[in-house]
């Protein structure tokens, strides 16, 4: 794991680090290409300088956010808004995680991607990436 992120999971309460740390490994396991970091102060993967998955603690719990995850087609993944692609899921213990379906949305999460990378050069148009 990414020292940066190890470092970040092993600041968080031990019920937190267990969460944070299963979501780490097992993204990493399945985004090997990927290059993480935090990122606005959050653990943050991305794929060619492009954000696709990264998780933070809120209110609700551990917010996992995948950046183009509305067009997975997945009803366990929330979508909130409409102006971006985003989707999420929220966790609270390290058993409410279902690896299953965190490795087939991290699957999809290489398949299906918006350009978030150059959104600002864009003037907040999304456009997809083939």
């Amino acid at each position: 794991m990414n020292a940066e992120i190890q470092a970040y999971n092993d600041r968080q309460t031990t019920v937190d680090k267990e969460i944070c740390d299963l979501l780490a490994t097992t993204i990493d396991s399945e985004l090997t290409e990927a290059e993480c970091k935090i990122w606005h102060a959050h653990p943050v993967w991305f794929l060619d300088g492009n954000p696709i998955v990264g998780y933070s603690n809120q209110k609700a719990g551990w917010h996992l956010m995948f950046w183009s995850g509305a067009d997975f087609e997945e009803e366990k993944l929330n979508v909130i808004g409409k102006k971006f692609k985003d989707a999420s899921v929220f966790y609270t213990a390290v058993e409410q995680i279902n690896t299953e379906d965190l490795k087939r949305w991290l699957k999809k999460s290489k398949e299906i991607q918006w350009d978030y990378k150059n959104i600002v050069k864009r003037k907040g148009q999304l456009e997809r990436l083939e």
